[in-house]
C-alpha cells in the first residue's frame, strides 16, 4: 500500500497538519481580535462556522483550484520550449504511454460518456473551484455582516459584499501568487533540475528539450 500510495498518503497527511495549524492559530488570532474589541470569544467549535474560518480557508482552496484547472486547460493547446511542464512542441515528439488494463468504461461506452470522460478533469477542477468561490462568498460575507452589527452598521447584502473592492482583494491576492507559481515552474524547469524528480528534466537534458 505505502509503494503504490505512499505520495497521496503523505500529502493527505501533510494537509491534515497544516489545515490544524490553520484552525488553531486562526482561533487564537480570531479571539485575540475579538478580546481587543472587547467582544465575546468563541469556542473552538464556534469558530469553525464563523466567517473567518470559512473565508479564509476556501479562499485559498478557490486560488488553488483555479490554478490547477487552468494549468489543466492552458497545457492542452499552449507550448513552452524547454519546460519540462510543457507536452512537446511537435508530435512526433510526443510517446504516448498506456500501461496494461482494462479501459475506463466511458471510453468503451462512447457518445457522450466518452466527450465528458475527456473533459472530466477540466470540469472537476471546474466544479472545485465554484464551490470554495461559493463558500468563500459566504464566510466572507458573514465575517462582514458581524464587523458591521459590532459597528451599529447596516450590514450589506450578500449581492453588495460580492461586489465589493475588499471580497475580490482578498481573491486577488490568492489568484496571482498562484500563477506566479506555476509560472516559476514552467520556467525554472527549462534550466534547472531536481535528480529523480518527474517534474524535472533528466540532468543530461539539454535545455531546449520540451517535456519531461
Amino acid at each position: 500500500m505505502w509503494k503504490r500510495n505512499g505520495l497521496s498518503i503523505v500529502l493527505f497527511l501533510l494537509l491534515i497538519c497544516f489545515l490544524l495549524g490553520q484552525i488553531w492559530t486562526g482561533f487564537l488570532t480570531h479571539n485575540e481580535e475579538l478580546k481587543e474589541a472587547h467582544r465575546p470569544l468563541l469556542g473552538l467549535w464556534e469558530y469553525l462556522h464563523s466567517g473567518h474560518f470559512v473565508s479564509a480557508t476556501f479562499e485559498n482552496w478557490e486560488s488553488e483550484f483555479l490554478q490547477m484547472g487552468m494549468y489543466v486547460l492552458l497545457t492542452v493547446t499552449l507550448r513552452q520550449k524547454g519546460s519540462a511542464e510543457s507536452r512537446p512542441l511537435s508530435p512526433d515528439e510526443e510517446e504516448e504511454r498506456v500501461e496494461d488494463g482494462p479501459t475506463p468504461w466511458p471510453v468503451r461506452r462512447g457518445g457522450v460518456w466518452k466527450a465528458l470522460y475527456g473533459h472530466s478533469l477540466a470540469i472537476a477542477f471546474g466544479l472545485l473551484f465554484f464551490m470554495s468561490f461559493s463558500l468563500h462568498l459566504a464566510g466572507s460575507w458573514r465575517a462582514e455582516v458581524d464587523e458591521m452589527a459590532f459597528k451599529g452598521l447596516p450590514p450589506p447584502t450578500c449581492w453588495e459584499h460580492l461586489w465589493s473592492s475588499s471580497f475580490w482583494f482578498e481573491s486577488f491576492q490568492n489568484w496571482q501568487s498562484e500563477f506566479l507559481a506555476v509560472l516559476s515552474l514552467v520556467i525554472l524547469t527549462i534550466f534547472l533540475r531536481q535528480k529523480d524528480s518527474p517534474q524535472s528534466k533528466p540532468m543530461a537534458a539539454p535545455h531546449s528539450q520540451t517535456g519531461d
